[in-house]
Formats: C-alpha cells, structure tokens, sequence
C-alpha cells in the first residue's frame, strides 16, 4: 500500500498559476531554456523567447502550449543587447531568466572583443539585466554551474579575457563564478535600494543538452556524449532549478540546484556555494569593471521613479 503521507516530490506541475505574467527567457530555442519556456507558459505565463536565430526560436516557440513571442537578441553583441532592452517600451517584467550560454569553447572573441564564454555568460547578461532592471517587477534568476567548483576557478582580474594562455575550461569556469558573483552583488544593491526585486541563481546539475557539444576538443566532445548517456538526466530535470528559483518563496541571493548525489541530479533544493563565490569585495569589483567594459551601470535610481509612475 502506497504511502499517502510522503511528500510528492517538486516538479513542473508544481508550478503555481502564472496567469498574467511575463518571462524572459534567454536562450530559450532548446535545452533547458526551451524546457523552462514551455513549462512557464504551460502555467500561463507569456514567455518572450530571447534567441540569437529567429528562424529556431520561431520553430521552437511553436511547440510550445501557451501564449509566447519570439525577439532577437546576441548576448555576444552589445548593440544587440542594447535594441532587445530599448524595444521593451516600459512593458512590466515579471521574469527574467538568465538561461543563455556557451561551454568550454576553442579561443573565440565577442563582437566587442570580449573572450566569448565571459562575454556571453556574463557580460552579456549583466548588461541585459541592468537596462531591463526597471522593468523587472519580481526577479532575476541566472544560471550558474557546478564548474564554479573547479580547482583554480577564480576571477582573473589581471587578463579576464584570456589574451593569453587561454584554456577552455578554465575560462568557462570563470564565467560560472562570475555568474554567482553577479547575482550576490546585485541582490546587496537592490536590497540597498529598498527594491523588492530578487536575484537568485541556479545550476541544472548533470543534464543532457546541446551545450556540451560545442565544446571544442573532440575528445571532451566524446567524452560528454557518454556521460549524457550514462549520467546525466534530461532536459526536463535540469530544468527543475531553474523553475524552482524562478516560482518558489525564496530569499534573495539563493542558489537552486539538484539534491542528488554531488548535485548532479534530483529534485530542486537550495545549495552551497565556494567561498570565492560567496566573497562580496571581489563581487563588488567584478561589477565596477563589467559596468566599465559593457559601458552599462546600475539603473536602481530609474527603478524607483518607474515604480512610482505605475
């Protein structure tokens, strides 16, 4: 006989009703992102797919039930994050999920210079973030990873976009910790302002996605086919952090991962962090230079007069 008083284990039909809301979701044409789309809309939220392609984010939209739009962005690209952030016209943001991202690249620049996967994961994002922010009506969840662990993995302030000695894993590392860092500065500064706004972060674990497969040694590329194989759950699971930390009751600056074994797999659960990314100081002096590289800087004070206009 089953045991009714066992908690059911959280998952996407656990998602409140999310009628009348609005998401952005970058990354959103496949992987987690789509996954995390879809699940959104389903609970009744409008789901504003941020893609690079069009045509993909188009075709992904289509699979999914519920209301959705699909808008152009390039992380890689400052000018494109700046037209996706002018054209919102002062529409109220519920959500923005920080879902994009590239792995363990060979040596590639972003259309502004920029060493792609710090310039991508985070660059890219923290400049989103900011010209979105007085929008943004309840929080901002970016997706981190478990590579934020990795021995060596820190902040290189001396050459953050790897001019030399460049190594993949390394560089990706760091846009991870970065990710964290940035989450943990911009929850000090909204609480500073007296915002209610969140910042919150989650990594999906160990899923199966297309993001292993750009990877650019052939051997790692084989490598993370077996273990998605192997060891890695889908798409659905990995999603699960995401959801949880977008939807649940939960203080700011949290992170969101799997409780399983090593925090590869399982239900969504909040986590632990390093101290690297738990350290404020280097925290507040990677914001000061991504505001210096990305030429975009805190908004908090537009957020408050954008509130009042409501």
């Amino acid at each position: 006989m089953a045991d009714k008083t066992k908690k059911k284990t959280w998952d996407a039909t656990s998602l409140p009703d999310l009628g009348g809301r609005t998401a952005v979701v970058t990354g959103a044409n496949s992987g987690i992102g789509l996954t995390a789309a879809d699940a959104l809309a389903r609970s009744g939220a409008h789901v504003v797919f941020a893609v690079r392609d069009l045509e993909r984010g188009r075709a992904a939209a289509a699979t999914v039930t519920g209301s959705t739009e699909v808008r152009r962005l390039d992380l890689a690209d400052l000018a494109s994050v700046r037209e996706f952030a002018n054209a919102w016209q002062g529409r109220p943001l519920d959500l923005l999920i920080n879902n994009a991202g590239v792995m363990m690249l060979p040596q590639q620049r972003t259309a502004d210079g920029f060493e792609m996967q710090f310039g991508t994961n985070h660059l890219g994002h923290f400049a989103l973030t900011n010209l979105l922010l007085p929008y943004v009506t309840d929080r901002v969840v970016t997706l981190s990873s478990g590579a934020h662990r990795w021995s060596g993995a820190r902040i290189r302030f001396e050459d953050l976009n790897w001019t030399s000695d460049y190594h993949p894993n390394r560089a990706y590392a760091q846009s991870k910790l970065a990710n964290l860092l940035f989450t943990l500065e911009l929850q000090r500064r909204l609480t500073e302002s007296g915002s209610p706004v969140r910042a919150l972060a989650a990594h999906p674990g160990y899923a199966a996605t297309n993001l292993q497969s750009h990877a650019g040694s052939p051997v790692m590329r084989a490598f993370m086919r077996i273990g998605n194989r192997v060891f890695a759950q889908d798409d659905k699971a990995g999603a699960l952090p995401t959801l949880y930390a977008a939807t649940q009751d939960l203080p700011g600056a949290s992170y969101v991962g799997p409780d399983g074994l090593g925090e590869m797999r399982g239900a969504p659960t909040l986590v632990g962090r390093t101290t690297a990314a738990s350290d404020a100081e280097v925290a507040r002096r990677l914001w000061t230079v991504s505001e210096e590289l990305t030429g975009v800087s805190s908004p908090l004070g537009a957020m408050d007069r954008v509130a009042a206009e409501r």
